[in-house]
């Protein structure tokens, strides 16, 4: 992979990765129009390091929120701030398990599998719909919310599922508050994608010996500041409820990846 398909790429993850529409899917749309040849682990590298990218720009984003949230965690007190963190680690335990579990599985399915892209697009766009029509309230997400807003995160492991919009989506039909929803969304990754990154280099699981270092690094830098765009935009997107807008772009991306899936 050559650097300008890799700043092509990143900058496809920046933007997707927050806006409801699937980077995973787009990322593996993207690689097929530009005639990626990647091996699945090689892939799969890649897309790591773009996932990296954007969730050092969820840091950047919530940096006050997180520094808030780690000082209230450490004074040891039953408060707001430790209630949330409980949540973010129940929220965690469906996509562990899935991932500790179905890891080799996954890693099989990111390597243009347009079909598969293009239906779970479809279902993404079904969930976004539905989400842009319920109301919105005051409600925080509470502890059960949280774990079935896990198991909605571990469902977008697949490729072309969106997880903010899965997540978001979830949260939002819980009837939780729709800018409560989306900051829970962007921070609850945060720590997978960190904990999933450790857990490869230290298992040796993602080797970056005969990779092109200078693709990856393009990459990450353009996925890096098209993230930090992105989560801004989606913030303001998702508060005027325009979520309708991109349920009709991932049907429309669905279907034309499935009609291209049977032509090819």
């Amino acid at each position: 992979m050559d650097i300008f398909d890799s700043i092509i790429l990143g900058i496809v993850q920046g933007l997707t990765e927050f806006l409801p529409v699937s980077s995973s899917g787009h990322l593996e749309l993207g690689k097929a129009i530009l005639g990626d040849q990647s091996i699945p682990e090689e892939s799969l590298l890649f897309t790591v390091v773009l996932h990296f990218a954007t969730a050092l720009s969820t840091l950047v984003i919530f940096r006050k929120d997180i520094v808030e949230i780690i000082t209230g965690f450490l004074s040891f007190t039953w408060n707001e701030d430790t209630k949330f963190v409980t949540k973010i680690v129940i929220s965690m335990i469906p996509a562990a398990l899935v991932g500790f579990f179905f890891e080799e599985q996954l890693e099989q399915l990111f390597g243009g599998n347009i079909l598969l892209v293009g239906c779970m697009l479809i279902v993404t766009a079904i969930l976004l719909f539905f989400a842009d029509k319920a109301k919105n309230t005051n409600k925080k997400v509470s502890f059960s919310n949280a774990f079935i807003i896990g198991i909605a995160q571990a469902i977008a492991m697949l490729p072309g599922i969106s997880r903010s919009g899965a997540t978001i989506s979830t949260s939002v039909l819980l009837g939780n508050d729709k800018t409560k929803a989306a900051r829970f969304s962007f921070l609850m990754v945060v720590p997978l994608i960190f904990g999933k990154i450790a857990k490869d280099i230290l298992g040796g699981d993602l080797s970056f010996e005969s990779q092109n270092i200078t693709a990856l690094s393009a990459g990450f830098i353009a996925a890096f500041i098209a993230g930090l765009f992105a989560c801004t935009w989606m913030i303001s997107l998702v508060k005027k409820s325009k979520l309708s807008y991109f349920a009709i772009y991932c049907a429309i991306v669905g279907v034309i990846a499935i009609v291209v899936s049977f032509l090819s």
